[in-house]
């Protein structure tokens, strides 16, 4: 089995600062935990607020937590398409020259001048997974999940850390197209 991952797909979503997060539900507002994630320590909350671009909005999209040190959303492509904003492919933190958006919440609304991407496919790998699978941080490998629409992704970027548990995340629309359900195993493929 060393050579094979969980696969979860990840829906549109939005990581708030602090700033952020007080400025659209109030001040001293704590986030509220829905449910925690794959990876240690980060959850989906209750709260929802619109991202709105130039040709339309996102209503209802969910925030995810804890709060972070910069404002960042994460859509599809077909999201960006339909907010009129490019769907430029980053990694997540990668924000710098992306577009921006309105977001809206239940106390006020913020102007992000950047921040918006499509999410790059990616590993989260424990530092023992890394040394299992003879990877490290930022390598980028191909994975192949195989089912009655099997596929290989490629430029998929591995990221290492102590705290992270061993999960590809990939957006819903690649996941959706390849019949993929979460906690389905790809094969990493290495060249």
């Amino acid at each position: 089995m060393e050579k094979f991952v969980p696969v979860s797909m990840s829906n549109r979503h939005v990581h708030l600062s602090k700033k952020d997060l007080e400025a659209l539900f109030g001040e001293g507002y704590e986030l509220t935990v829905m449910k925690e994630l794959s990876q240690p320590g980060q959850y989906a909350c209750e709260e929802k607020v619109d991202v709105v671009g130039p040709k339309g909005a996102l209503k209802g999209v969910r925030i995810l937590g804890p709060v972070r040190p910069s404002t960042q959303v994460e859509i599809s492509k077909f999201d960006a398409r339909a907010m009129g904003v490019e769907g430029v492919v980053r990694a997540s933190g990668n924000t710098a020259g992306t577009p921006g958006c309105i977001l809206v919440g239940p106390k006020g609304q913020v102007e992000l001048k950047e921040g918006v991407i499509v999410a790059a496919r990616h590993i989260h790998m424990h530092t023992s997974d890394a040394s299992k699978f003879g990877l490290k941080d930022k390598d980028v490998v191909k994975v192949r999940v195989g089912n009655e629409r099997a596929v290989v992704f490629e430029n998929v970027v591995v990221r290492v850390h102590p705290e992270y548990a061993l999960d590809m995340h990939i957006d819903i629309e690649e996941g959706n197209a390849a019949g993929i359900n979460n906690g389905d195993l790809g094969e990493i493929i290495r060249e």
